[in-house]
């Protein structure tokens, strides 16, 4: 065992040796220019280092091992030494700063998500104005055309509501006059009016014909509702969306092409939530086209097919119609 233990000291020795003369290019590299310390320090490794081979060959003093893996040599220049911790600090600070810019990014964009969905129901509104300013839309100037249902005669008799109005088509278009142009002050104020906003497209379409309408607005009702009728028209709002379309030609003094309208809202649908209304109203328009005769055959059948509604929800509208007339 003592044996083995000697043999292993001069292995010790050896990579002791190694180890100093590799530690030595690096902490010459590091240190050009020594102070005091550091090179008090290295003398003392060196001595005990000495001691330890004196004690290790008593008599073979002095000698000393080279390394058998020389350390690369000296280009001469100076190395700075860089603390170990500085790289990771460094790359923290910047991943610190990444993750600062990118969280006021995504605020800043939020922002911008919310404003834009502001702006896009304002630039909607702003574009029917802007077409209807530019002309681009022929809807406005002309009337609304009538299909009538496959089950009309072709002559149909005198005194019918579809030979009323069909068999007046003329003289209703040549009553409807080119929409005005709008001025800068009613196009920021039809962009002020919010669109609704739900799950239900056809009803949020339709509600916002309908602000555009009570706002008095009536071109752009028109533009609004006829798109309505003409995207969705099998939406449980059609028969409403078709009347109030009539009530807006009708209250922007185009009574010929809301007969019309009303006309197609009665005869698609009868039993329609607003058919009513939209034979009462057309009774209206025959009045203010002068067309007694007509007027007076649209309030008969209205008393004859709703009387429900004449003597109740709409009482008060039939009764203003048939004083607006003289009947026989």
């Amino acid at each position: 065992m003592i044996e083995a233990r000697i043999r292993l000291l001069p292995r010790v020795a050896i990579a002791l040796a190694l180890a100093m003369a590799s530690l030595a290019a690096p902490l010459a590299a590091q240190t050009a220019a020594p102070g005091a310390a550091t090179e008090a320090r290295l003398k003392k490794v060196e001595a005990e280092v000495r001691a330890l081979q004196r004690k290790v060959f008593p008599d073979g003093a002095g000698k000393f091992f080279e390394a058998e893996i020389a350390p690369p040599a000296s280009t001469g220049t100076a190395t700075p030494l860089v603390p170990a911790g500085a790289p990771g600090a460094e790359l923290i600070a910047r991943i610190d700063a990444v993750e600062t810019a990118l969280a006021r990014a995504t605020a800043q964009a939020e922002e911008t998500a919310n404003r834009m969905g502001k702006l896009e129901a304002r630039l909607s509104a702003l574009e029917q104005g802007a077409a209807l300013e530019a002309g681009a839309v022929p809807a406005v100037a002309g009337p609304v055309a009538v299909t009538a249902p496959a089950t009309a005669s072709p002559n149909p008799p005198r005194g019918s509501i579809t030979g009323t109005v069909a068999g007046n088509t003329a003289a209703m278009a040549a009553a409807s006059t080119p929409a005005a142009k709008p001025s800068a002050a009613r196009l920021a104020a039809v962009a002020a009016i919010e669109k609704p906003v739900s799950s239900d497209k056809g009803e949020d379409e339709y509600l916002y014909g309908y602000r555009l309408w009570e706002a008095k607005f009536f071109p752009e009702a028109v533009q609004q509702l006829k798109a309505t009728t003409e995207k969705y028209p099998r939406h449980k709002r059609i028969s409403y969306s078709r009347n109030l379309l009539g009530r807006a030609w009708l209250d922007d003094g185009k009574p010929g092409t809301a007969a019309q309208v009303f006309l197609q809202n009665y005869q698609a649908d009868k039993a329609g939530d607003r058919a009513p209304d939209s034979l009462l109203y057309l009774a209206v328009a025959m009045t203010r086209l002068k067309e007694t005769q007509r007027a007076c055959v649209a309030l008969g059948e209205f008393a004859e097919v709703y009387p429900q509604e004449a003597a109740g929800r709409l009482a008060t509208q039939y009764g203003a119609a048939k004083g607006a007339v003289k009947c026989n």
